[in-house]
């Protein structure tokens, strides 16, 4: 009963962040265009030359994904800070934990999976194989999320701050460094014939690493910025 609550808990927190993501179209919008635009410019300037792109391909959807995943994030906690939504949240009896993991989700939910979804269309440019595609949907499936609850860490200890857009990226990019070697060297491996197992089997212990670890540091990050 009890794990069923915090389910339906995490879920209405989920399709309320939703709903409210959906009534700031322009956001979303935002963060996937800048995502197609800074891999498209990349062709233009290195060149036409297939066996240069095939090469730098993973690398650049992979930074490109990184970037365009912090644009949302100093909005992960801004709304329901102005609006005292957040003190509330603190407040209840329910487990912050829980709340922030359906927040983290939600963003993810917004800002990664269409991410995802755009790569393979977006590797075409790069004349990337079909496995290799696959094997960047399967890393991208598994690192956005990452990308997501290490971003939410630094949101939270950046709430409230002047400039902490800038302090964000100085936190959360470092941390990143990790997801993307595996993530672009999956690919890689699969480029010259090897198995990217695994990376991807490090990726998904990074992913439940994440998963059982940062909700928890999040919601104390976020007692801390309130006080």
């Amino acid at each position: 009963m009890k794990k069923s609550s915090l389910t339906g808990l995490v879920m209405l927190v989920i399709r309320r962040d939703l709903l409210l993501a959906m009534r700031r179209r322009a956001d979303v919008l935002t963060t996937l265009i800048f995502f197609v635009m800074v891999v498209s410019l990349f062709p233009l300037g290195v060149g036409p030359e297939m066996d240069i792109l095939r090469k730098m391909a993973a690398g650049v959807l992979w930074v490109a994904a990184l970037l365009s995943s912090m644009l949302s994030l100093g909005r992960l906690f801004s709304a329901d800070y102005l609006d005292g939504t957040l003190e509330q949240m603190m407040l209840a009896p329910q487990s912050l934990s829980m709340l922030v993991l359906g927040k983290i989700a939600a963003h993810w939910i917004v800002s990664g999976v269409p991410l995802v979804l755009m790569a393979p269309v977006l590797g075409v440019q790069f004349d990337m194989p079909a496995q290799a595609l696959g094997v960047l949907i399967i890393g991208l499936l598994l690192g956005t999320p990452i990308l997501s609850m290490i971003g939410a860490i630094g949101a939270a200890l950046t709430l409230g701050l002047r400039g902490g857009g800038v302090l964000l990226s100085l936190l959360v990019l470092p941390l990143c460094i990790p997801v993307l070697i595996f993530g672009t060297g999956a690919v890689g491996a699969v480029s010259t014939g090897l198995s990217a197992v695994s990376h991807l089997s490090l990726l998904g212990a990074l992913l439940m690493l994440a998963l059982v670890s940062t909700p928890w540091v999040t919601a104390q990050a976020l007692r801390i910025s309130m006080e």
